[in-house]
């Protein structure tokens, strides 16, 4: 099958966040799929079948399959806008999470996602335990979301990772959420925020664009705008383009080339 992998969320390469994304005629057997993934150690592999006008999306960490994954759909778009769609200016998914679509904007892409509005949860120890930081308050949307005072915290935060793989089993065995979003209002942006998803086999994932179904209903309630730009702050950096449409969300951003081949499995 033909591979490529992806930067998304920057225009540079080494930047923003790597994809996988794996061109296929048909699915094959879901095990083959984690095994790939689990083979490429990056924080996401996509895997797409061409359909009658769409295209069937999964998504797959090292360790399981997600049902929602920004970065590796912007990877997807990007990889198809430029090699195997370029008449079009709009791609339609098929996913987990139901259909998406991403748009050419410009010299940017443009994902349109559910909106999950995060609502205030109860605190948890794991969450004390994993940051040595006075947080303001714990939220619940697609993922867990905890709010900072300052961008300075959410830049030094060292988090405990195996405090936080408790988490899960602290919040209930029914939770869905993949990670913890930590963030804070920005310095020369809107908001900016970090992403842990260590039960998930990701300790910080570079570019989190499912993050963003929560992040931007809840940050533009608070700055009362609803066009933003958010930045994440991990070592590699990603930069996003944030909107609220009703109870959808527009996440944009650019994406990077860095590899293409073939998986002979």
């Amino acid at each position: 099958m033909k591979y490529y992998v992806v930067d998304a969320f920057t225009d540079q390469l080494f930047r923003g966040n790597p994809a996988g994304v794996c061109i296929m005629d048909q699915w094959p057997d879901s095990g083959l799929m984690q095994n790939i993934a689990r083979e490429n150690n990056l924080s996401e592999t996509a895997f797409l079948v061409k359909r009658d006008g769409y295209y069937g999306l999964r998504w797959f960490t090292p360790e399981v399959e997600v049902d929602l994954c920004g970065h590796a759909t912007l990877a997807s778009a990007h990889i198809l806008f430029c090699l195997y769609e370029q008449s079009l200016d709009e791609l339609w998914f098929q996913t987990m999470s139901g259909l998406m679509t991403v748009s050419k904007k410009g010299d940017s892409l443009q994902m349109n996602f559910p909106a999950r509005p995060p609502t205030r949860t109860r605190d948890f120890h794991a969450l004390r335990d994993a940051f040595a930081a006075v947080y303001e308050g714990v939220y619940r949307g697609l993922d867990f979301m905890v709010v900072f005072e300052s961008e300075a915290q959410v830049r030094s935060l060292r988090p405990d990772f195996a405090a936080l793989k408790r988490l899960k089993d602290e919040a209930g065995a029914d939770s869905g959420a993949l990670g913890v979003i930590v963030t804070a209002r920005g310095e020369d942006c809107d908001f900016v925020c970090r992403f842990f998803a260590p039960g998930a086999g990701i300790n910080e994932d570079p570019a989190t664009g499912r993050a963003y179904c929560t992040l931007i209903p809840y940050w533009s309630g608070i700055l009362g705008k609803a066009s933003m730009k958010a930045r994440q702050l991990s070592e590699r950096t990603g930069e996003i383009d944030c909107h609220l449409s009703g109870d959808r969300v527009l996440i944009g951003g650019k994406a990077a080339l860095y590899l293409s081949g073939e998986i002979y499995a």
